[in-house]
């Protein structure tokens, strides 16, 4: 599991962004979203790096 800390996520909208954005690199990953603590934790076998830069294609600020 890899969680990334996701900035720019406010609602649910934002979740569903971010998880769609994983599941078009991986759809067999798990992902975990939460906007509290602005975290999505994911399962998958794509690599850190594509990980992140699906969730950076979809307009938002990662941190590994």
């Amino acid at each position: 599991m890899i969680t990334f800390n996701v900035n720019g996520m406010t609602c649910g909208g934002c979740a569903r962004a971010v998880t769609n954005a994983v599941k078009q690199l991986d759809p067999a990953a798990t992902v975990d979203v939460d906007l509290s603590s602005k975290s999505v934790a994911v399962t998958s076998t794509a690599s850190t790096v594509q990980l992140q830069k699906a969730i950076e294609d979809a307009g938002y600020e990662v941190a590994v």
